[in-house]
């Protein structure tokens, strides 16, 4: 018996796959077994070629391919090249000593060479988490796998190549550079005329992970805004890199030659997106835009637009942070650690709360519009903001709005006083912070308890919204730099959930 170790994806995380082959006397036949899914079946057709068009010999009799363990499916076309090496040890072409140690994926073409695969850089992480010292990889691939420290690298670019490596005939290179860094192109908040006002209101989300509605007529910048969001987010931590990068590649989004994602993801789905797009799912579990947006911002335009099915799907990733997609076979659960952003219209025709424009609507399609977004889920919302038309003089005037840079500044003021204060307890944000943290983090003054039960009494503060107001109003004390939390900053906190009416 022998075998070749693999990898196979279990939601983002790899797990290590024993690609074992038999040869027997008997009729010619290929079979392949150990739950492969269709595109893995078909790989037997790939496998033959390549081997006989690489100059190897194809073994007559019966060919018996164990994927094993059994009960994990396997999927895609990575299975290749290990299917092809552990075929050519059989045969006794390659010398089993050659293959100790050592992790192999790649897509076979017809004539032998390898095409790159999803799934190289959780293959790493499983790599040296299994304690194996060398992955191969498509040339393709190298620079996404090479991300992770401790495992010796080789991009390979045809079936020949790994054989001859392996032989010590013509030895192979390991990747020596570090990956490259990909940075993303943003909107810049010096690009936004006047409202002031929205710009402090997403300030404080970014700074405390705060999810944000932007309501307002058409043409006032919402879209503008919530894309500009990303600029005054901190980078990304090495760890989050790693998360974020290995979420866009088992989702098949980084392109080839791309190495570490280091800025904070930004995610737009259409409103006519589906419920399984926006959390994931599918026969085979594939990451949705809630995880795509893991550490970075999803951005929900014309959210009434949205099905309201598909949007009460986000209530559980809002509260969680994670997805969990059971099925049959098992269970998969993705990252969905998100600030959610929002804008919407007041109404069908936009412009009721626009001074300068008379709205057409009535009030029962004003109330219908209004009611697509239910209770549970704008209660989800720490700060709604009223964005206005913009004024004409501003828009006209010379004078240059403050750049992300400068309020990216304060934001990491802001964030790493959260997180000296918050790393005892493994959170990195103030939304992070449960009813247990609270208390202990963000006492109340007499004062202020009179003016939340104000809130209360009035109706305008449901039991989650007493516990957001609360959370914003630590954020707004770390923007001011302040150790304790005043009733200043409460008051400014309940004039973002003014809005907020549940029913």
């Amino acid at each position: 018996m022998f075998h070749i170790t693999t990898s196979a994806t279990v939601g983002i995380t790899s797990t290590l796959v024993t690609v074992e082959t038999d040869v027997s006397f008997g009729l010619t036949a290929f079979c392949l077994v150990g739950l492969p899914d269709t595109t893995v079946k078909e790989a037997r057709d790939r496998i033959r070629a390549a081997i006989k068009n690489s100059g190897y010999t194809f073994p007559r009799g019966r060919v018996t391919v164990n994927l094993a363990p059994a009960d994990v499916r396997k999927q895609g076309p990575l299975y290749d090249l290990p299917i092809a090496l552990s075929i050519l040890l059989a045969t006794g072409e390659i010398s089993r000593a050659s293959v100790e140690s050592s992790v192999f994926l790649g897509e076979l073409a017809l004539d032998g060479t390898v095409r790159p695969v999803q799934g190289a850089l959780t293959a790493a992480i499983m790599t040296k988490n299994m304690m194996r010292t060398t992955l191969f990889v498509p040339e393709a691939n190298t620079q996404e796998a090479s991300a992770i420290e401790g495992v010796c690298v080789f991009g390979v670019s045809s079936l020949q190549d790994v054989v001859e490596h392996l032989n010590q005939i013509k030895l192979l290179e390991p990747v020596q550079q570090k990956p490259k860094i990909i940075h993303i192109p943003t909107s810049d908040f010096s690009h936004v005329k006047g409202q002031e006002g929205a710009k402090r209101a997403l300030e404080i989300a970014a700074a405390g992970g705060h999810n944000i509605l932007l309501k307002g007529p058409p043409g006032a910048g919402k879209t503008l805004l919530a894309r500009s969001l990303p600029s005054i987010l901190p980078s990304l931590t090495h760890e989050e890199s790693i998360e974020v990068t290995a979420i866009a590649s088992v989702a098949g989004l980084l392109d080839n030659e791309q190495g570490l994602i280091c800025t904070r993801p930004f995610r737009s789905p259409h409103h006519s997106s589906s419920a399984v797009s926006l959390v994931g799912g599918g026969t085979w579990p594939k990451p949705g835009e809630v995880s795509l947006a893991h550490r970075g911002v999803l951005f929900l335009d014309e959210l009434p637009e949205f099905s309201r099915y598909a949007l009460e799907h986000l209530r559980q990733p809002l509260e969680d942070g994670a997805v969990t997609i059971s099925r049959a076979v098992g269970s998969v659960k993705f990252p969905a650690r998100f600030l959610l952003t929002a804008a919407m219209n007041p109404c069908p025709c936009g412009h009721l709360t626009n001074p300068h424009h008379p709205c057409t609507c009535t009030m029962n399609q004003i109330s219908r519009y209004q009611k697509k977004i239910s209770g549970p889920l704008l209660d989800r919302f720490d700060l709604i903001i009223e964005v206005p038309a913009v004024e004409h003089d501003k828009l006209l005037s010379d004078h240059t709005p403050e750049s992300s840079e400068t309020i990216r500044a304060r934001v990491e003021t802001a964030r790493n006083n959260q997180l000296q204060r918050l790393s005892s307890f493994n959170l990195f944000t103030n939304s992070e912070m449960g009813v247990e943290h609270l208390d202990t983090l963000c006492p109340l003054t007499p004062e202020i308890k009179d003016l939340l039960q104000t809130a209360l009494r009035s109706n305008k503060l449901s039991a989650r919204g007493f516990m957001r107001v609360r959370k914003v109003a630590r954020t707004i004390a770390d923007l001011a730099e302040a150790e304790q939390v005043t009733i200043e900053h409460i008051a400014e906190a309940l004039q973002y959930r003014e809005q907020v009416k549940i029913g």
